[in-house]
């Protein structure tokens, strides 16, 4: 990872971050003063705070009190004291459902994957998105029939929205992961055959790919390593079967540009261009769904 130098020029190597003392920064905390990496580094009123002062949890730190100025992330979202309390949330209610899906009737995965009519003719239809249950969309986020599958997708999640959570915050963070989510369940509704299940979180953490992508960008460091797992993914997606690769390019479109706008917002306006770029992205699904449902009945 290339960090900005920032230290003295004369100095002969630079001192590790206090969380990550293998990364080595000439960045420090305006607080405490204690050397932060990019992924620790806290957007203040002036500099930058370590995630500790950032939570007030620094005694005798210098430099005004949390209370004078409310520090924000990189995004402009409130400092949690923990910072990966969604994520966990989230791997929470996925593992809840999975278990559900081994304890339950057949019935109960039915009603939870996304598919677009069913039954296939000759018989009348009665289930389905394009039957008005549009809720699918939502469910299939969470469901999960395969161990290896959940455990992918589980361990991608912890891997990618932790970091993503600390630097965008909990609700732009969780905004992200359910939008695209759902555009990556809306193309596969659009592009796959009607008949054909869907299920599974790989929209929404192919989201939080492109997500990434964008934070990595924006923090000037290296995009090598999220390029490569991302071609390495992407190659994954296409030769392996029973893979829905539409689920996967919509997730991975809607977080690269929810992820940017993000990122790139400029301060003054900054949270009508993030939510303005969810709800227009929400606008497409919306518009897609019903375009798909009226092409189906």
């Amino acid at each position: 990872m290339d960090h900005a130098a920032a230290g003295r020029p004369d100095a002969q190597s630079l001192p590790g971050c206090y969380r990550h003392p293998d990364r080595e920064t000439g960045i420090r905390c305006t607080r405490c003063e204690r050397p932060i990496c990019p992924d620790c580094m806290v957007n203040a009123s002036v500099g930058f705070h370590c995630p500790d002062c950032a939570a007030g949890r620094t005694p005798g730190a210098t430099g005004p009190a949390p209370g004078a100025s409310r520090p924000r992330t990189l995004a402009g979202g409130t400092v949690a004291a923990d910072p990966h309390l969604v994520t966990k949330i989230l791997i929470g209610i996925n593992v809840a459902v999975f278990i559900a899906v081994q304890a339950l009737p057949s019935s109960f995965l039915s009603d939870m994957v996304l598919i677009g009519r069913w039954p296939p003719a000759p018989f009348v239809p009665t289930e389905g998105v394009a039957e008005g249950e549009w809720y699918r969309l939502v469910t299939t986020m969470f469901t999960h029939e395969e161990i290896w599958h959940i455990g992918f997708n589980m361990i991608s999640l912890w891997f990618l929205g932790g970091p993503l959570e600390a630097a965008l915050g909990r609700a732009r963070y969780l905004a992200l992961y359910l939008v695209s989510g759902l555009a990556g369940g809306v193309l596969a509704y659009l592009l796959a055959s009607p008949t054909t299940a869907t299920l599974g979180a790989s929209g929404a953490i192919f989201g939080l790919f492109g997500a990434t992508a964008a934070l990595v960008r924006r923090l000037n460091a290296d995009m090598r390593p999220v390029v490569i797992l991302l071609v390495i993914s992407l190659i994954f997606t296409f030769t392996r079967g029973n893979i829905s690769w539409q689920a996967h390019v919509g997730g991975l479109v809607a977080g690269a540009v929810i992820g940017y706008a993000m990122l790139h917002a400029p301060r003054e306006r900054r949270t009508l261009v993030q939510y303005g770029t969810c709800a227009l992205v929400l606008l497409v699904v919306v518009g897609l769904t019903l375009l798909r449902s009226a092409q189906l009945t």
